[in-house]
Order: structure tokens, then C-alpha cells, then sequence
């Protein structure tokens, strides 16, 4: 320990953080559903990351056209089948991964920038500022998400990223709700009472105290609401208010191949799958997380 400040060493801190990332490790390899939810987060990061270089039929993505190939089962030419303008479904399905995390990521992350400084501010400060905020949550989380949404773009009109602006208004909500609860109850502990005492500002006291302490479950939250931002993003592409084509996304996918079931399943199924397993791997890799940050939150 310092002995002129009384305050860790920079080696302290630097060995405590070791220690705590290796337990935090050995936590998270415990479970089995964890690891495999880690497995499948990272496989989708790889393929959206170097998707363009890994599939056969760049081309495919951007509207070629090869009819003489149309609606092909999966063979070794074509992994996962063709759709009904020959497009490779292998390519397709791997290059909308891309567009799925960027849908995922800026659905969160506007949630996050817009939900975590509410919740902090009507659980700190309460009042008249808690009152407001609160109510105008109430207000967003009183419509069904989806239909709020369907509302939205129907207004701004059929796009993606249309689609992603309605549902990241629809969003922060529950961000306000999570925040606020975690401030609320941080807004009378004792290292936030002795600032206060010691005249620190509403500012600091919000920045260096309370923000800090509600990091764990913005994570959580944040990481299983990855797979329930794309699933959203996809029923939209569904009903086509999406992806316009020719951009490969599954949802838009899966609304053209309905009309080819059951005869040509593989138009469905791979798109589906895709959308199946990107949705789980976010939920058993949140839950982990969940175990390991959030523990007074596990199940009983």
C-alpha cells in the first residue's frame, strides 16, 4: 500500500485486476451454455468481420443475376443451396451477418446514449426531473415495441435505416427503467452520502460514483439485447419494412422463400438458422455474464 496517499500501488491494482479477470474466467468456463453462447458470439464476429473474403460468390450480394442456377439444393457448389435469381444462399446468408451487427450495435448503442444518462439522472436527482422522465418512459413503454415501431417506419418509410431509427427510439426505455432503479438505490449508500457531504458536485457525484456501479447490468442488458435487436431489425425486413433488396438481410430472406415452401426448404431454413443461433449465442453469452457481474440477479 502507498504509504503517502494510503491508496493501492499502480502494481496493486494492476495484480488485483489479474486476479479478478482470472476469476471472472474460471467463473464464466463453469458453464457449459456460457462457453457455447462465447463460441457462437465470436463465430458471428469472425464472419461478419471477414465475411467478403470468405464467401465464393462476392457478386451474389449485389443483385447478379444467374438463372440458370435458380433455387439449387445444397451441394459443393453451392453450400447452402440457390435463391430464385441463382444468387448463392452461402454468400448471402454470411454477408447479411455484417449487416446485422451494425443493425445490433446501433440499435444498443442509441438505447445505451439515450436510456443510461435518464435513468441516472430520475434515479439520482429524483424530484420533478424523476417524475418526468419516469412518466415519459411510461408513455413509450405502454405501446408494444414492435408496434410502435411498425408505426415509426411507416412514417419515415420502408428502409433500413429507417428500421433501425424506429426501433432504437423505441428502445432506451428500458435502460431508463434498469438505470434508474440501480441509482435509486446507490443514491443513499455511504461513499455517495460522504461525497455529497464533502460538497462534491451532482456532476462528479453521477460520474465517478454512480455510473460506475451501474456498468454491470448496462452490460447484461446490452449484451442480451444484441440477439433481440436483430430479431427485430429481421421481423421488420419480413414484413418489408426493412432491407430493400437487392442487400441481403435474413429477414427479407425469409420473407421471399416463404412463398417457395416446403419445395425448396433451403431457401428458409439457412436464413432462419442463421437468425436462430445469432439470437441464442447472445442469450446464453448474456446469461454468463449475467452469473458473473450481476450475481444477485441469478435465478434461485
Amino acid at each position: 500500500m502507498s504509504m503517502a496517499l494510503g491508496r493501492p500501488s499502480f502494481a496493486e491494482r494492476h495484480s488485483s485486476a489479474i486476479r479478478q479477470a482470472r476469476f471472472f474466467a474460471w467463473s464464466f468456463s463453469r458453464s457449459p451454455s456460457s462457453l457455447l453462447g462465447l463460441g457462437i458470439v465470436l463465430g458471428f464476429l469472425f464472419i461478419a468481420a471477414f465475411g467478403p473474403w470468405i464467401v465464393p460468390y462476392p457478386a451474389d450480394a449485389t443483385g447478379a443475376m444467374n438463372l440458370a442456377n435458380r433455387l439449387q439444393p445444397p451441394s459443393a457448389a453451392h453450400w447452402f443451396g440457390t435463391d430464385e435469381m441463382g444468387n448463392d444462399l452461402y454468400t448471402r446468408v454470411v454477408l447479411a451477418t455484417r449487416t446485422s451487427l451494425w443493425v445490433g450495435l446501433t440499435i444498443v448503442g442509441v438505447a445505451t446514449l439515450v436510456g443510461v444518462p435518464l435513468g441516472i439522472a430520475a434515479g439520482h436527482l429524483g424530484g420533478v426531473v424523476r417524475s418526468v422522465i419516469m412518466r415519459l418512459t411510461d408513455v413509450f413503454l405502454s405501446v408494444p415495441g414492435i408496434v410502435l415501431a411498425l408505426a415509426i417506419v411507416a412514417a419515415l418509410g420502408p428502409g433500413i435505416l429507417n428500421g433501425i431509427i424506429a426501433l432504437s427510439i423505441v428502445w432506451w426505455p428500458g435502460y431508463v427503467r434498469l438505470v434508474e432503479a440501480k441509482a435509486l438505490a446507490l443514491r443513499s449508500e455511504p461513499f455517495v452520502e460522504a461525497a455529497r457531504a464533502v460538497g462534491a458536485s451532482h456532476a462528479r457525484i453521477l460520474a465517478v460514483h454512480i455510473l460506475p456501479n451501474c456498468t454491470s447490468p448496462i452490460i447484461v442488458k446490452a449484451s442480451m439485447d444484441m440477439g433481440l435487436a436483430i430479431l427485430a431489425a429481421a421481423s421488420l425486413g419480413f414484413i418489408g419494412l426493412g432491407a430493400r433488396p437487392p442487400a441481403p438481410e435474413w429477414g427479407a430472406m425469409i420473407s421471399v422463400a416463404r412463398t417457395y415452401m416446403p419445395d425448396w426448404w433451403w431457401y428458409a431454413v439457412f436464413p432462419g438458422l442463421a437468425i436462430y443461433l445469432t439470437v441464442l449465442g447472445f442469450n446464453l453469452f448474456g446469461d454468463g455474464l449475467r452469473d458473473i457481474l450481476d450475481p444477485k440477479s441469478n435465478r434461485g
